[in-house]
């Protein structure tokens, strides 16, 4: 076979129209065979000769897109000096752009023989790996725009490519599970109607299927065991894999544009599949162990563990973080997506053994012109010392707010000591995010994600039930900060399912009312249930997957609701923290941008806050002066908003403020279902707020703000007996017998 030198840029497979470059690092290999297989299996070995600064390299003329290629390498086996190399096992390009094919496990893909874990098997793996695929890199982009959504105005919807779509009764079958069913209409349009602006997909990098998992009936369906960088997942491609789920992906991504929606992916760089000194070999750990993974100083045969994974990729070696930015800008020039959230983001700040906000990964992300404008999201965690990070991020980043999850579900199942913090989290973070120059939008907040139980199981279970993983109950949370409100589980009785629906709603509204940025767990706003299983990582089956036909549609219509309120009002999403001061001084009036009330209707006093009401709270949020700002550069005044919140389990009156706030309130929302249609309401007037419910009221210096008929059906739907929901149009009776079953 023809070989040229080529070159030893760009890394991976570049097919240029004649023919393939291939290039790969490896500073200890001391040969390198490129390996190309026929459709029938046959294997053709090629050595590349020329090598340029550790990178091995040759140019293929007739080599054409869907080749399916990989490496052995060559080079000393000594585990006790952190070399693994072992040219018996073949090896997949961690540049790879498309792979093919799943791991076949057993001894071979192996570097050891079982039982000895220092010694060395030479069982030939190629039959039983994966392969990687040579790609066309050629795709018509004509038309397609980045959104840039401003912070401000988004809404992240985190999904499951297979999750979101596997069930959904009106995509075709053939389809589902797949790439191409997320671009499919009914996705997007529900998208669009709940206020998505953003998908934040669960990891879509190529990854593997754990052998343990299997051996048990499972998978490894989250995905969160990438082995390929570079590489889109092909088992969520519909179309093929020998690159055709390449160009699915883009597809994809340029039908989420077309409709102003941002894809975001949930990127896992922090270790790989090979796991620890037991793990099998079939990448990085054969091509240069010593380069990609962190090794134990005392003895290099063990892996240093940050992630609960087994090993931790080794972000102090300039080839693994060229690894990891070749990887983001690949995905965000040649793919279009629009920005990451970072699994266990602290463990890339460990350069050395503290995390380091200012270690070379973030300056180079900071330096990147493509990668520092796009949206970065950190999980702000990881397992090993001083792994929480919470707050401490580089200015540029966002960060998953763990902080907001626990305290907005403590102040809402009536957890003591609460409120203080309560009212800092719906307000922005400030005491986490303001010293580092950052802003509200610095906060990611959520309820429940992928991770934890789903919202309606958060009102529905006290424990976790993951039998049905395997792990004898021992996997997930148990300190979940949640409450199945009298009975654990499924329930007939009417009074607990009321509160049950209340209470998703309680989250929902404070999550989309809260300033910073709201992120929504695929199906809470349909009432999607795992029956207790708070791990479902290795559940891919009808646990995880999104039961479209069971949908709650009231609560579907009430988040679409909510999603409007936030995005026709900038008062619930301002890009500057509040401070407490007038923002017009009138005469005798000087109103602050933010007031919390107590429920008498009087100011907030510092001793109040740990005082015998620490269960309701009322907030003033001033709609005029804030630093907004449209398109002309002129400011925006917004109208003034009051939100009563009551989470004890008793009523409680609040008294309506003085008319300095506002002569007038309308009510706009009760999660409680019993002042939707009532009177307006002037200064001191008193507003019985139901047992943990909230209300929202706006000022009515204007004409008053239309309730949607839906948000009135969705709060009819669970507060009145299922045949006499009098008034607004109600949803169809299958939809409110599935409300009334929740």
């Amino acid at each position: 076979m023809q070989v040229w030198p080529g070159m030893a840029y760009p890394l991976g497979a570049t097919f240029d129209g004649n023919g393939t470059n291939f290039a790969i690092f490896s500073e200890g290999a001391e040969r390198v065979e490129l390996c190309l297989f026929d459709d029938d299996g046959t294997e053709t070995r090629v050595r590349l000769h020329d090598v340029d600064a550790y990178v091995w390299h040759g140019y293929l003329p007739n080599v054409k897109p869907g080749q399916r290629y990989g490496y052995r390498v060559h080079g000393p086996y000594d585990p006790a000096s952190g070399q693994r190399y072992n040219p018996n096992k073949l090896l997949l390009d961690p540049y790879a752009k498309a792979v093919e094919g799943q791991v076949t496990w057993g001894q071979e893909v192996f570097g050891y023989d079982f039982g000895y874990p220092d010694s060395r098997n030479d069982d030939d793996s190629a039959a039983h790996m994966m392969q990687g695929v040579v790609v066309n890199p050629f795709f018509d982009w004509a038309g397609d725009r980045h959104p840039k959504t401003p912070y401000s105005e988004t809404v992240i919807y985190e999904a499951h490519v297979k999750g979101l779509t596997a069930r959904h009764p009106d995509i075709p079958e053939e389809i589902r599970g797949t790439y191409a069913a997320l671009a499919h209409p009914v996705i997007i349009e529900h998208l669009k109607k709940i206020g998505a602006t953003a998908i934040e997909l669960m990891p879509v990098h190529q990854f593997v299927n754990d052998s343990t998992l299997q051996e048990k009936g499972l998978s490894n369906y989250w995905g969160y065991n990438t082995i390929a960088f570079l590489a889109p997942q092909n088992t969520y491609s519909s179309s093929g894999q020998r690159g055709q789920q390449v160009q699915e992906f883009k597809w994809m991504v340029q039908a989420m544009h077309t409709e102003g929606i941002e894809v975001i992916l949930d990127v896992v760089y922090n270790h790989t599949a090979e796991g620890n000194h037991l793990g099998p070999m079939l990448s990085m750990r054969g091509i240069d162990n010593i380069a990609y993974y962190r090794l134990e100083d005392n003895d290099k045969r063990y892996y240093t563990d940050y992630t609960g994974t087994g090993n931790s990729m080794n972000v102090g070696n300039p080839h693994t973080l060229q690894l990891i930015m070749d990887s983001l800008r690949y995905w965000v020039l040649e793919m279009h997506v629009d920005g990451f959230r970072f699994d266990l983001a602290s463990a890339l700040a460990r350069e050395f053994y503290e995390v380091d906000k200012l270690s070379t990964f973030f300056e180079l992300v900071q330096q990147d012109p493509v990668v520092s404008q796009v949206k970065l999201i950190a999980e702000p965690w990881d397992i090993g010392p001083g792994g929480y990070q919470v707050g401490n991020f580089p200015p540029q980043w966002t960060e998953w707010n763990g902080q907001y999850r626990d305290t907005v579900r403590d102040f809402w199942r009536g957890e003591p000591a609460t409120l203080g913090e309560f009212a800092s989290r719906i307000t922005g973070s400030a005491d986490l995010y303001a010293h580092s120059g950052r802003w509200p939008v610095a906060s990611i907040n959520f309820v429940t994600a992928h991770d934890g139980f789903t919202l309606r199981d958060l009102v529905s279970y006290n424990e976790k039930h993951n039998d049905a993983n395997g792990e004898d109950g021992r996997d997930g949370e148990s300190h979940n900060r949640s409450s199945n409100n009298g009975v654990e589980g499924p329930t007939e009785d009417p009074a607990i399912l009321t509160v049950r629906a209340r209470q998703q709603r309680n989250f929902l509204a404070t999550l989309l009312l809260s300033q910073g940025v709201p992120m929504i767990s695929h199906g809470d706003e349909l009432g999607r249930t795992q029956r207790g299983n708070n791990n479902g990582y290795a559940q891919d089956n009808e646990t995880t997957w999104v039961d479209w036909e069971s949908a709650d549609q009231p609560l579907i219509e009430f988040t679409a609701w909510l999603a409007r309120l936030r995005r026709e009002h900038p008062t619930f999403r301002r890009s500057r923290f509040f401070n407490g001061r007038p923002v017009r001084r009138e005469e005798d009036s000087p109103v602050p941008d933010i007031a919390w009330l107590r429920p008498d209707g009087t100011v907030m006093q510092p001793e109040d806050w740990d005082s015998g009401f620490g269960r309701a709270i009322g907030v003033f949020l001033n709609g005029h002066g804030i630093r907004e700002r449209d398109r002309r550069g002129a400011p925006i005044d917004d109208r003034h908003f009051f939100v009563l919140f009551n989470a004890s389990n008793e009523p409680i009156d609040f008294t309506i403020p003085s008319a300095e706030f506002s002569p007038g309130w309308e009510v706009i929302l009760d999660t409680g279902g019993t002042l939707s249609h009532s009177a307006p309401h002037t200064g001191g007037d008193r507003v019985r707020v139901a047992a943990t419910s909230l209300i929202v009221l706006i000022d009515a210096d204007e004409p008053e703000m239309k309730t949607d008929h839906t948000v009135a059906a969705s709060l009819a739907a669970y507060t009145t007996p299922i045949d006499i929901i009098p008034g607004a149009k109600s949803p169809s009776s299958s939809a409110r017998a599935a409300a009334h079953r929740r």
